[in-house]
């Protein structure tokens, strides 16, 4: 247990370590105008910037604004993709048929850049957020499926049989065996189609937005405004780490027979 410790909190100082070195390198180098604050502004003007948009908004409209509206969309996106992702992707595991119908449509547009079919998306259903909720739903929806699948693969087949001789149903295997040994892989998929949706925020943010944290650092890179477009991605970068964590501290707090037999 102590070793356990000793190495979590090794760990933890390492990355605090690293982050600090990467800061120090960036601070020295913008202060020692080794770069121009125009490709890299320094920690300082990123610092008031922050400030400033946070008092006076960006484009007349608050941050906060900019956030709720991003994360509305992403919210929605995953919620709805988890929703019909996982019993999609558990059928499918479970039962070859089904999987023949669902799985190469998935393994079909799951490769494609979404910018190659968010066109599509815009003449199809409007340039609200209804298309831009779809981008993201799209981006979510393949991580969990996939995740799905395979954790219904990888169930320990000797617990299927030993339930089956002892007279459960079908049904019974499937809601007390499988599922609760693909909840752990589940959460996995979640966190990983979590990610993929916020990178696609940007994109789905590029197109007949007004608002939103993506919508902001495309819209600083049009004008060449380096110092929010660095407000906007480390706005992003700690809101998804913040994500993560949450969805990690649920997973381990409700998925308490991870890694046990």
């Amino acid at each position: 247990m102590n070793a356990k410790k000793n190495k979590n909190r090794f760990e933890v100082t390492l990355t605090f370590v690293t982050w600090f070195a990467i800061f120090l390198v960036w601070f020295l180098g913008t202060n020692l105008r080794e770069v121009s604050s125009l490709i890299l502004p320094s920690p300082q003007e990123v610092w008031e910037t922050f400030i400033a948009i946070v008092r006076n908004g960006y484009n007349n409209i608050s941050i906060w604004q900019h956030l709720s509206d991003s994360f509305v969309r992403l919210f929605w996106a995953v919620a709805v993709a988890f929703v019909t992702a996982v019993p999609l992707g558990l059928l499918s595991g479970y039962f070859g048929k089904f999987r023949a119908v669902i799985d190469s449509i998935v393994q079909f547009y799951r490769p494609i850049p979404p910018l190659a079919y968010y066109a599509l998306l815009i003449l199809w259903m409007g340039i609200d957020d209804a298309s831009k909720v779809t981008l993201l739903y799209l981006a979510a929806f393949a991580p969990i499926y996939i995740a799905c699948v395979a954790a219904v693969n990888s169930v320990n087949q000797d617990y299927i049989l030993s339930s089956r001789s002892l007279g459960a149903s079908q049904k019974d295997v499937f809601l007390k065996i499988v599922l609760p040994a693909c909840m752990p892989d589940i959460f996995t998929g979640l966190r990983t189609a979590m990610g993929f949706a916020y990178t696609t925020l940007v994109a789905a943010e590029m197109t007949a937005a007004t608002s939103g944290i993506g919508w902001m650092v495309i819209d600083a890179s049009r004008y060449l405004k380096s110092d929010v477009m660095f407000v906007g991605i480390i706005i992003m970068g700690i809101t998804g780490i913040l994500m993560d964590s949450g969805l990690l501290y649920l997973e381990n707090k409700f998925i308490f027979w991870k890694g046990k037999d």
